[in-house]
């Protein structure tokens, strides 16, 4: 099974968009790098990797770290961040792929 060429979309990635491109989309969100109505739909892997370019020079700002952010960029990480939490929980994502080897 080949990859696909481009990105279905944020919100019509498995999981309710809790993909590693989905992170980097809520996280393009909150740095202001695409409006909160991209879903970026469409778009191929360059693309996509140049985006999480963008994302990576921002988080390198703050050491990476959500507590280094300042606000308003804490307030927009905690609210978009949640608000896809919740999405996915509907869409029957549980969170336990991503920490099923913490045990």
């Amino acid at each position: 099974m080949s990859k696909p060429e481009h990105y279905i979309g944020i919100d019509k990635d498995i999981n309710g968009g809790m993909t590693s491109i989905g992170k980097i989309i809520r996280d393009a969100w909150v740095f202001g790098l695409i409006e909160e109505t991209e879903t970026c739909e469409g778009w191929n892997l360059a693309g996509i990797d140049a985006l999480l370019q963008k994302v990576n020079a921002e988080w390198d700002k703050y050491g990476c770290m959500v507590s280094a952010l300042p606000e308003p960029l804490s307030t927009r990480h905690r609210d978009i961040h949640a608000k896809a939490i919740q999405h996915a929980k509907q869409a029957g994502w549980s969170g336990e792929h991503e920490t099923g080897d913490e045990e």
